[in-house]
C-alpha cells in the first residue's frame, strides 16, 4: 500500500451538483492509491464550498459503495445510461433524490436494481468480498456453525458504531454518560467493556466538552478488551509495542492509574505525534512515546528481560475492521499475507524478549485470518518452549463477561457476535528463569 497524502484531481467544478462531486470523489477513491478516508478528507479540503450536510451525504455514499462494490458493479451492468461511477453512486446514495439531481429514468433503474434477488449469486459476489477472502473466512468460521460466514459477511456490510472509552482518571462511566447527555450526545454502556459507551448516530464528538476535557476517547469496544486482557498493574513496567496513535496506550495507562512506566513504541513518528494531544487530554504522566526504526531497534533491546507486560497489536490485514475501513478488502492483496505474517513473527519474537520471568504478553491483530493469528502464535510457542499460552476463556469468566469466550484458549471477537470490530488475541506468559 502506498503512503502519503492523496492528490485530489480538479474533477468537480465549483458549484457543481452533488452527484457530480460524488462521481469525482468516487473516481479518486477507486484508484486505490491511498486509504479512502485520506482521499475523502483531501477532497473536502479542496472543495470548501460543500456544507456539512453535503459532506455527510457524500462520505456515507462513498463508504456504502465501497462496502458493496463487487455486487453493485455487477448490478451496474444492467444499465447503459450515465457512467459506471454514477450508477455505483446512485446505488449507494445516502441523500434525498432531490439532492442527487439524477434523471428520473436512472432513479427508477436504481429502485429496480436494488430490488433484484441475489440469493442465487455466488457467496463472494453476493457479500462483496474478493474470492480469496471469502474462502478464507468460510474456512476460519466453520467451527462456529453453517451460518456463521453469511452472518459475519452481512455484518461486515454495515457501518461500524461509534464507541468511546471512559477515562477513569477523570470520570466513571455514569458521570461521562451524563456529561455527554448534557451536550445532546446519547450513549449507552457497552455490553462487554466496563469502560465503554456506544454513541447513537454520528455527533460532532470532537467539539464536545466531554471529549476536549479528556473524559472520553474514541476506541472500539474490542480494542478496549485487549487492554483489559493484558491487565497491567500500578507501578509496573509496560510496553505497547505497536502503539500507533495510542488508543490502547491510553487505556493501559488509565489501568495503571498513571503510575509505573509505559512505553509507546512505533515505527511511525507521525502516528506517535497523533498520540501527544490525546495524552495531554488524558492527564497521564507515565507514558513515554518512542519512535523506533524496527522491532530490533537498540532502544528496544536495552529493555530485554525488564518488562512486566507487553501488548503487541501487530500490523495486519485489518480484515476485522472492514465495517469502518471497507476499502481494505479491495486494496489488500492475498499475495501480501506471507510477508505480513513473517513480519508478525519477527515482532512477536522481539517483543516477547522484553518480558522478565513471569511476565505476560498479549499478541493481537484486528484480523480474522488464521495465517496472521493462530499460525503465528503456534510457531512462536514451538520455537520458545519456555513461554506458555494462557486460557483466555478463564479470563473471560473471571471478568464476568456474558456467555463463554469464543475460540478459547484464544480470544476471538466478531462483529456479528460481539458488535465490535473483529479481533484475535493470545495471552502468553514467560516461564521462570
Amino acid at each position: 500500500m502506498k503512503r502519503g497524502a492523496p492528490r485530489t484531481r480538479p474533477a468537480a467544478a465549483r458549484g457543481a451538483g452533488l452527484a457530480e462531486h460524488g462521481v469525482a470523489l468516487l473516481r479518486e477513491v477507486l484508484l486505490w492509491q491511498f486509504p479512502a478516508d485520506s482521499v475523502v478528507s483531501r477532497y473536502f479540503r479542496a472543495h470548501a464550498q460543500l456544507g456539512q450536510r453535503q459532506r455527510h451525504v457524500l462520505a456515507e455514499t462513498v463508504y456504502a459503495v465501497l462496502r458493496n462494490l463487487r455486487l453493485w458493479r455487477h448490478l451496474a451492468q444492467s444499465a447503459t445510461e450515465g457512467s459506471v461511477e454514477l450508477r455505483l453512486l446512485l446505488l449507494g446514495w445516502q441523500g434525498t433524490p432531490q439532492e442527487c439531481g439524477a434523471a428520473a429514468s436512472l432513479l427508477e433503474w436504481r429502485r429496480q436494481a436494488l430490488a433484484l434477488p441475489c440469493a442465487n449469486l455466488p457467496a463472494a459476489l453476493r457479500w462483496s468480498l474478493p474470492d480469496w477472502l471469502a474462502q478464507r473466512l468460510q474456512q476460519s468460521l466453520r467451527p462456529l456453525g453453517e451460518t456463521a460466514f453469511e452472518t459475519l459477511a452481512q455484518a461486515l456490510l454495515q457501518p461500524a458504531p461509534l464507541d468511546l472509552r471512559v477515562n477513569l482518571l477523570k470520570a466513571d462511566r455514569q458521570q461521562a454518560r451524563q456529561a455527554l447527555d448534557l451536550e445532546g450526545i446519547v450513549s449507552r454502556p457497552t455490553a462487554l467493556s466496563p469502560w465503554g459507551l456506544r454513541v447513537e448516530g454520528k455527533p460532532a464528538l470532537q467539539r464536545s466538552q466531554a471529549f476536549t476535557q479528556g473524559l472520553v476517547e474514541v476506541q472500539d469496544e474490542g480494542s478496549q478488551l485487549l487492554a483489559l486482557l493484558l491487565a497491567p498493574r500500578r507501578g509496573e513496567m509496560v510496553v505497547d509495542f505497536c502503539a500507533g496513535a495510542g488508543g490502547k496506550t491510553l487505556a493501559l495507562g488509565a489501568m495503571m492509574r498513571g503510575s509505573g512506566r509505559l512505553y509507546a513504541f512505533d515505527v511511525s513518528q507521525a502516528r506517535l505525534d497523533r498520540l501527544r494531544p490525546r495524552l495531554q487530554r488524558s492527564g497521564l504522566s507515565n507514558v513515554y512515546p518512542v519512535a523506533i526504526r524496527s522491532e530490533r531497534d537498540d532502544r528496544v533491546q536495552r529493555l530485554a528481560g525488564k518488562i512486566d507486560r507487553v501488548l503487541v497489536d501487530a500490523p495486519c490485514s485489518g480484515v476485522g475492521t472492514l465495517r469502518r475501513n471497507p476499502d481494505l478488502k479491495w486494496r489488500f492483496e492475498e499475495q501480501q499475507l506471507p510477508r505480513l505474517a513473517q513480519q508478525q513473527r519477527s515482532i512477536l519474537a522481539q517483543a516477547a524478549a522484553l518480558l522478565k520471568p513471569g511476565g505476560q504478553l498479549v499478541y493481537a491483530t484486528c484480523s480474522l485470518l488464521e495465517e496472521e493469528n493462530t499460525e503465528v502464535v503456534q510457531d512462536f510457542l514451538r520455537e520458545h518452549p519456555q513461554w506458555r499460552l494462557l486460557d483466555a476463556g478463564d479470563w473471560w469468566q473471571r471478568q464476568g463477561l456474558p456467555g463463554a469466550a469464543v475460540g478459547a484458549p484464544y480470544l476471538r471477537l466478531y462483529p456479528h457476535l460481539h458488535g465490535s470490530d473483529g479481533f484475535f488475541a493470545a495471552l502468553i506468559e514467560r516461564g521462570p528463569a
